[in-house]
């Protein structure tokens, strides 16, 4: 298996269908015919399927109309050449396909493969499904024979190998179109496709195989790709070890500016996840009765009690960044903060009740040297549309935020979304035990922990989202996902940013 080509320091290549579509048009005109390549596609995809089930003696493979489906009947007939028991099922009869579909099913007819119409209620008798019903042409919702397909796939108990894209997922926004398969690994071709890390892409996946199809590296000259998959070895490319000399203040200011009346423990989770990252001083501006919480938890981190924009004094100008939002609220109290944040000319991280009041209150502010961080209902306030209309194109609402507000804003979920300056990035770390109270609060402490650090902003979001991530799957491995919680999220992350220290 290999990687499709580029990648570089901010991690793998990730394109949109189109852009695929025109990768498999240079690799044609470079003089590999379109057949070839489908065969190369098929071949990939059955050596993978043979390293990763390899008891399995029988298939069911679903074909369907397109060059997808003609990659499912070149398997088909690679496995039956070795011996393997295959039940194909066609989505469309041979008759009506064209072009390399056509020849690859009559390549299959003529290894000795059956061939079954598909039928409403028809049993799927192999130990193994390949899914090879839509590729990733497809935009609109799922219907007609192929949901049945989905569904019936979906219902029946074995795993599923997905060719190039779970049928029913949208390639470029990982939005599940009525139905997807659910897959248990997913092979992809040429170019990684962005939608299968972000969104429902992840949960429909099953872990996502890249082959190149041995593509020329020129078949990627001059485009750029949408998105850049992060990969853990930013850490120790952007963490480099500390001078021997280094002492708190090169190390940076934070200020979390949150836990409003009854609220407490948000600013205290920012607060400590910000100082396990390596933020040589924290202060944390919270209501009064908080304060003895704090100095309880983390004595180490400067407490204030403030009942106002009057009690920050002179904190906002002594840090290098501040983090407003966690406990926040949206009272007075947390109108204050925002307002004194928003005023204090520093580096912001926003979170939570913080990008609430903007949507509410503040909505003509746009600045570049802040870092948002929405799940999608914020990220819809922000925007003025429905959540909905956000989870079907996480790429091009966090790409609309940043456009309109500036600066680097974080989309959050599955597969979270950085969209800078530089371009859009996709964390594909995490799991499902992060759906607890508090991650985020860990999350905007961990950012200005790294912004107070001296770290760009743009490569502050992403390192910070990666760490956050893959902190949270160390703890996951450790105790399990479910009752995963915010709070044990900093030790590990210490871990991940001392990655040179066993050296």
């Amino acid at each position: 298996m290999t990687q499709a080509p580029p990648e570089d320091h901010k991690g793998r290549a990730l394109y949109r269908a189109e852009q695929v579509r025109e990768l498999d048009r240079r690799v044609i005109a470079s003089g590999v015919a379109g057949f070839a390549l489908m065969q190369r596609a098929a071949a990939s995809a059955w050596r993978y399927l043979r390293e990763t089930w390899p008891e399995v003696r029988h298939l069911s493979v679903l074909c369907g109309g397109g060059n997808n489906g003609g990659d499912g009947h070149v398997l088909a007939a690679l496995a039956a050449a070795e011996g393997l028991s295959v039940q194909r099922i066609l989505l469309k009869p041979v008759e009506a396909l064209k072009g390399d579909a056509r020849r690859a099913a009559e390549m299959a007819d003529a290894a000795g493969v059956g061939r079954q119409p598909w039928q409403e209620g028809m049993v799927l008798t192999g130990e193994l499904v390949v899914d090879a019903v839509l590729g990733t042409g497809l935009s609109g919702e799922v219907c007609g024979a192929s949901r049945s397909a989905i569904a019936a796939i979906n219902a029946c108990g074995k795993p599923v190998l997905a060719i190039d894209i779970p049928s029913g997922l949208h390639a470029d926004t990982g939005a599940e179109l009525g139905e997807a398969v659910h897959a248990s690994r997913t092979v992809t071709f040429i170019g990684d496709k962005l939608g299968l890390h972000t969104g429902r892409g992840p949960a429909r996946t099953g872990g996502v195989a890249v082959f190149d199809l041995a593509a020329p590296r020129a078949a990627f000259d001059g485009m750029t790709p949408a998105a850049w998959r992060l990969d853990r070895s930013l850490i120790a490319s952007r963490l480099l070890p500390r001078e021997r000399d280094a002492h708190k203040g090169a190390a940076g200011h934070a200020l979390i500016l949150g836990g409003a009346p009854g609220m407490g423990g948000a600013g205290l989770l920012a607060a400590e996840a910000c100082a396990r990252l390596g933020a040589g001083k924290v202060s944390l501006a919270t209501d009064p009765e908080h304060v003895v919480a704090s100095l309880i938890r983390r004595p180490e981190v400067m407490a204030h009690g403030v009942r106002g924009l009057a009690d920050l004094g002179e904190l906002p100008g002594a840090a290098n960044v501040l983090v407003v939002g966690p406990g926040l609220g949206k009272g007075s109290w947390g109108q204050a903060m925002l307002q004194g944040a928003l005023a204090a000319g520093k580096p912001l991280v926003v979170d939570a009740d913080g990008l609430n009041l903007l949507a509410e209150r503040f909505a003509e502010q746009r600045r570049d040297d802040w870092i948002l961080t929405p799940h999608p209902g914020e990220a819809a306030r922000l925007l003025g549309i429905a959540t909905a209309e956000v989870e079907a194109d996480r790429p091009a609402a966090v790409l609309a935020l940043q456009q309109r507000l500036g600066g680097v804003v974080v989309l959050k979920g599955a597969g979270s979304l950085v969209a800078g300056p530089g371009g859009l990035a996709v964390c594909p770390y995490g799991n499902p035990g992060m759906a607890s109270g508090g991650m985020g609060d860990a999350l905007s402490g961990m950012l200005g922990a790294l912004v107070a650090q001296g770290l760009p902003l743009e490569t502050a979001a992403r390192l910070g989202v990666l760490v956050h991530a893959l902190a949270a799957d160390m703890a996951a491995r450790q105790d399990g996902e479910r009752g995963l919680l915010a709070g044990d999220l900093a030790s590990c992350a210490r871990i991940l940013v001392n990655p040179t220290m066993d050296e």
